[in-house]
């Protein structure tokens, strides 16, 4: 009888991509060989199904075979790209070439979450009043071109339309699309999903908590955005915290951290919790604003010397983290890279007056110590983070964006693979 081949059809593994197709085809063509009358009611159906199987294969081309990767106990494997960047209340040039920040040219990831800080300036009319979106806008237009530039020169103006098409055709199968946007005053974050991966994207939520002015307004807090990927639910929180070096301002950090971890809460939703720590997977990245603890003079020859290990040992949070003190059960990368704070703007040079000095009127110059203020933790068994570093080519604000990449596991309901998800909606046959 055929019918065993039709159920080993939805069995084929995801993991051998193409050849996933290939083997269900020959099964078929074995099956109308062996019954005429079959082949005649079943190959018309087939062509149909067996056409968008082959937009299945490409579509699922562009993801990278870790993507595809099944494990035996029904798992597959994503590559996510998180980054957070202070930038200073300046507006991007319309120029400004994000690929290499955003690592486009290694086509290895699936996801990107991109967090923002002071997209805007934290004055009182940006702080209380109307919001303002253009920011927004022109952020995520940066992104979208970044991540879906098409890669084919283009030398003759004849061709430009034709490459216009072709970039919008290979959007649809390889491209990134937007899957949530969220701004509060100076706060944003952006997250994006390659196309194949786009479509198992659940219920995806966003929630903002405002922890500056009177403990409430936005011009500190957090945004965060969750989603439901196949069978897994994912947290991003974006922060801001209290900024500040004097006595005490450590303490009003950790309080901020606390507060947006207790009050964030997202919409109900079937297969989500409400609360950023009961997600499976969870990434806090932003301007942690956490300092060098030591002494002004000792910390002024550290720095002239470039000691970064020697400040490190002194670094806010990874004291705070040792201690137990805050951020308890998260986990951060080994810190490596120089300073992400304070620089002066389109310069490598650190603001940071050495031999003090006065500014216009008299007034005292303010001194701020470079510091690691930019950071990214996680908590979650199903994340492995591969990558934690800087991006020093960027110098529109006084911050350095900081980026961490991770492999994340995610479980499919039932055991079933990315490839069967598809099959059932639009390979089935009846």
């Amino acid at each position: 009888m055929p019918w065993p081949f039709l159920h080993a059809f939805s069995l084929v593994p995801a993991k051998q991509g193409g050849s996933a197709i290939i083997l269900a085809s020959v099964a078929l063509c074995c099956i109308m060989g062996e019954s005429p009358n079959f082949a005649q009611v079943i190959r018309p159906r087939f062509v149909a199904s067996n056409l968008l199987c082959h937009r299945l294969v490409s579509e699922f081309a562009g993801l990278g075979e870790d993507a595809l990767q099944e494990s035996k106990n029904g798992t597959v494997n994503y590559r996510v790209f998180t980054s957070t960047w202070n930038v200073g209340g300046v507006a991007p040039p319309d120029d400004l070439d994000l690929e290499d920040w955003l690592d486009t040219r290694a086509n290895s990831y699936d996801i990107y979450v991109l967090g923002f800080q002071e997209i805007v300036p934290l004055n009182a009319r940006n702080v209380v009043g109307p919001k303002n979106s253009s920011a927004t806008r022109k952020w995520n237009q940066l992104i979208g071109d970044a991540l879906n530039k098409n890669k084919t020169a283009r030398t003759r103006r004849e061709e430009e339309a034709e490459a216009r098409e072709q970039q919008q055709k290979q959007q649809s199968s390889f491209g990134f699309r937007r899957v949530a946007s969220k701004q509060m005053v100076g706060i944003f974050v952006s997250v994006w999903a390659r196309s194949g991966v786009r479509r198992h994207v659940r219920s995806p939520g966003v929630s903002c908590v405002g922890a500056g002015v009177l403990g409430r307004l936005g011009n500190k807090g957090a945004v965060s955005v969750r989603f439901l990927l196949h069978g897994t639910s994912f947290c991003f929180v974006c922060c801001h915290l209290a900024s500040g070096s004097k006595c005490g301002a450590v303490l009003l950090r950790n309080a901020d951290a606390a507060d947006i971890l207790s009050r964030t809460s997202f919409p109900t939703a079937a297969g989500l919790p409400e609360k950023i720590l009961d997600h499976d997977r969870v990434v806090l990245l932003g301007d942690l604003n956490y300092r060098i603890s030591m002494d002004d003079a000792e910390a002024r020859l550290l720095v002239s010397a470039s000691k970064w290990g020697m400040l490190l040992e002194n670094d806010e949070l990874l004291l705070e983290l040792s201690e137990g003190r805050s951020f308890e059960g998260w986990s951060e990368g080994l810190v490596t890279f120089s300073p992400t704070y304070k620089y002066h703007r389109n310069s490598d040079k650190f603001y940071w007056c050495v031999d003090g000095g006065t500014a216009p009127g008299g007034r005292q110059k303010q001194q701020r110590a470079p510091a690691w203020c930019d950071r990214i933790l996680w908590r979650g068994k199903g994340l492995k983070q591969i990558e934690y570093e800087r991006c020093g080519g960027y110098r529109l604000s006084d911050h350095r964006p900081v980026r961490a990449a991770f492999d994340a596991v995610c479980e499919v309901a039932g055991g079933a693979v990315v490839v069967d998800s598809f099959l059932e909606g639009h390979c089935t046959l009846r």
